[in-house]
């Protein structure tokens, strides 16, 4: 039913529905940027390193997608010019400052000891069908790494804690959100989890 690539290997469109996927799974984060999921996808698609990502496809189109770091390599650039374009003057300078820090920082646990993935989202006419599930299992089953880390799952991410459970993920770490932007959100923590072979 999908097919699991590299994303630099999925064709032409691929840069533009990950982002579309990306909008979708997170704009309730980049709310203070955009309403708007067109806006938040033309603003953020210029950020994937293609090939740093892993996608499930279906009928050509990107049904889930997954960041995959095996080495310092970063899974996103974010680029001011870009954002500021589709953002504006004042909240795309402030997105490339802010948000720099929460995407451009290295894993947790250093490259020598652990894969990275991250970035985990499904388009809403694919959720339920088992595809992020799929290009979670080819990454497991395709590399050989003892361990794989997946940080900061909000804890009501309820769906994707299941599914992170159901193929072997255990929490290793836990942080606790300030109260008030916890209220502002609706998260409470973010959680760690690794899984090791």
């Amino acid at each position: 039913m999908f097919t699991v690539m590299r994303a630099d290997r999925a064709g032409s469109e691929a840069r533009e529905q990950i982002a579309r996927v990306f909008a979708e799974g997170f704009t309730q984060w980049l709310v203070f940027f955009s309403k708007d999921k067109n806006r938040i996808a033309k603003a953020f698609a210029h950020m994937f390193v293609l090939d740093q990502f892993y996608v499930a496809v279906s009928d050509g189109k990107v049904a889930a997608m997954a960041s995959f770091t095996q080495s310092e390599a970063l899974p996103v650039r974010l680029d001011a010019k870009e954002l500021r374009k589709h953002l504006g003057l004042f909240k795309g300078s402030l997105a490339a400052i802010f948000l720099k820090k929460e995407f451009e920082r290295p894993p947790e646990l250093p490259p020598s000891e652990a894969c990275s993935i991250g970035l985990v989202g499904t388009a809403p006419e694919y959720r339920g069908q088992g595809a992020a599930s799929q290009i979670l299992r080819h990454l497991l089953d395709h590399f050989p790494h003892k361990v794989y880390v997946i940080d900061e799952v909000a804890d009501t991410n309820i769906p994707a804690m299941r599914l992170y459970e159901k193929l072997g993920f255990t929490e290793y770490k836990r942080s606790a959100i300030p109260p008030k932007r916890a209220a502002q959100i609706g998260i409470n923590y973010m959680v760690s989890l690794k899984y090791e072979k």
